[in-house]
C-alpha cells in the first residue's frame, strides 16, 4: 500500500521547483530560439532553421577541438582516479595528523582557476619559474610557450595537480564509511593487503567512485579558465579545447548564432557521455556483484 503525499511538502518544494525550471528553461530556449536564427540586427532576424547545425558539425576545427577534448578527458580520468584512490589509501584513518592530511590534500581545491593558471604559467617558465628552470638544468627541452606537446602535457599536469584531491577526498570519505568489522573478517580469513582492497574497499567506495569519474569527466570536458590563462589555446591551437572554441565563436567573432548551436551540441555531447559512462559503471558494479 503506497503511502499518502504530504501535501505540505509538496508546496514547500514547488516553488523551489518552479525558480529552478525557470532559471534552467528560460536561457535554454534563448539558445534554441538563436540556434536557428540568423541575427541581422537587433531587430531583424531571419529564420535558417538547422542551417548553423550543418556549418558547426563540418567545421574542422571543431573536428580538432573535439578530438584534443576527448583525448585530453580520457587522460585526465586515467590519472586522476587511480592517484586519488592511492592517495587516499595512504591518507591517515584518524588523529591529528588526518586532520592535518585533509587540509593539506583540500589546498588546491580552494585556488581559484584562474590563480591555478596563473601560478603554472610562472612555475613552468624556464626564466622565473622553479618547474622550468629544473627542467632546463635537467636537460630536457621544455617550452610550453613554443612546442605543442610541452604546452599540451602542461596543461593535462596542472589539471591533475589541481583536481586530483576532489578525488583522494571522495575516496577518503567512502573509505571510512566501511565498518571495521569488514577489516576484522579479512584479518582472521589471512586476506592480503590487495585481496582486502579488491573484494572490500574497492566495491564499498564504487558510488563515491561513480560520483568522481562524473564530476571529473564533466568539468574537464568543460575546462576553459586554467588553459586559457596559461597557454591562451596555444601554441597554435594545441590547447584550443572545446569551451575556447564556443568563447571564440561567441565573443570573439560575435557569431551568435552558430555559437547557440554549437553550445546545444556541446550539452548533449557531454550528457551521452555521462550515460554511457554512468551505465557503463553499473553495469561493471552489477558484473562484480555476480562474480
Amino acid at each position: 500500500m503506497s503511502k499518502p503525499v504530504n501535501q505540505k511538502a509538496l508546496l514547500l518544494i514547488v516553488p523551489m521547483f518552479v525558480c529552478v525550471a525557470f532559471s534552467a528553461i528560460m536561457p535554454l530556449m534563448t539558445v534554441v530560439n538563436y540556434s536557428v536564427q540568423d541575427i541581422i540586427s537587433p531587430t531583424q532576424h531571419v529564420f535558417v532553421g538547422t542551417e548553423w547545425f550543418r556549418m558547426i558539425l563540418n567545421d574542422p576545427d571543431l573536428q580538432d577541438a573535439l578530438v584534443r577534448q576527448l583525448v585530453f578527458s580520457l587522460c585526465v580520468l586515467l590519472i586522476e582516479i587511480p592517484l586519488g584512490v592511492a592517495l587516499a589509501l595512504a591518507m591517515p584513518a584518524a588523529g591529528w595528523r588526518a586532520s592535518a592530511t585533509l587540509v593539506v590534500v583540500a589546498m588546491p581545491l580552494l585556488i581559484p582557476w584562474n590563480v591555478v593558471g596563473t601560478v603554472w604559467q610562472i612555475f613552468g617558465r624556464s626564466d622565473i619559474g622553479l618547474g622550468g628552470y629544473v627542467l632546463t638544468q635537467l636537460g630536457i627541452d621544455y617550452n610550453y610557450t613554443a612546442h605543442t606537446r610541452d604546452a599540451w602535457l602542461t596543461v593535462l599536469v596542472m589539471d591533475v595537480w589541481h583536481w586530483t584531491p576532489l578525488v583522494a577526498l571522495l575516496a577518503y570519505a567512502g573509505l571510512r564509511a566501511i565498518p571495521d568489522a569488514f577489516y576484522q573478517a579479512a584479518e582472521i580469513d589471512g586476506a592480503s593487503r590487495f585481496a582486502v582492497f579488491r573484494y572490500i574497499e574497492l566495491p564499498k567506495m564504487r558510488g563515491v567512485l561513480m560520483i568522481a569519474v562524473l564530476l571529473r569527466f564533466m568539468d574537464s570536458f568543460m575546462i576553459y579558465t586554467e588553459p586559457f590563462v596559461l597557454t591562451g589555446g596555444g601554441p597554435g591551437n594545441a590547447t584550443t579545447f572545446l569551451s575556447q572554441y564556443l568563447t571564440q565563436k561567441a565573443v570573439g567573432q560575435f557569431d551568435l548564432g552558430p555559437a547557440a548551436a554549437f553550445s546545444l551540441i556541446y550539452f548533449l555531447i557531454i550528457l551521452l557521455f555521462c550515460f554511457i559512462l554512468y551505465n557503463w559503471m553499473q553495469r561493471l558494479g552489477q558484473g562484480d556483484g555476480h562474480a
